[in-house]
């Protein structure tokens, strides 16, 4: 499974971005999803969650209200819609697959900034 991020970039506190990941190669066996982000100087953290059918979601406290993830599975991509950004939102954010029998694959990253 190979993922692919895409949608970052440079905007505004009060802006909206929508991020993509998008899987190719076994995407029959991805199961669960989800959204990572990584601000410098620390750790990864979780953002957002979803089940391989789309119908159960999680999210972190700090972007609950304002991030909504989703998944459309005849594109193999998951997205995720981030409305009224803040300065703390700025990190590099990561995709992870979780394929059958629990292995994780992760894509390369794309850079959000957020400036006040």
């Amino acid at each position: 499974v190979q993922l692919v991020e895409s949608g970052g970039g440079l905007v505004q506190a009060g802006s909206s971005l929508r991020l993509a990941c998008a899987a190719s190669g076994s995407t029959s066996s991805i199961n669960a999803m989800g959204w990572y982000r990584q601000a410098p100087g620390k750790q990864r953290e979780v953002v957002a969650g979803i089940t391989s059918g789309g119908g159960k979601t999680n999210y972190a406290d700090s972007v609950k209200g304002r991030f909504t993830i989703s998944r459309d599975n005849d594109k193999n991509t998951m997205y995720l819609q981030m409305n009224s950004l803040k300065p703390e939102d700025t990190a590099v954010y990561y995709c992870r697959a979780v394929v059958a029998g629990g292995r994780n694959y992760w894509g390369q990253g794309t850079q959000v900034t957020v400036s006040s």
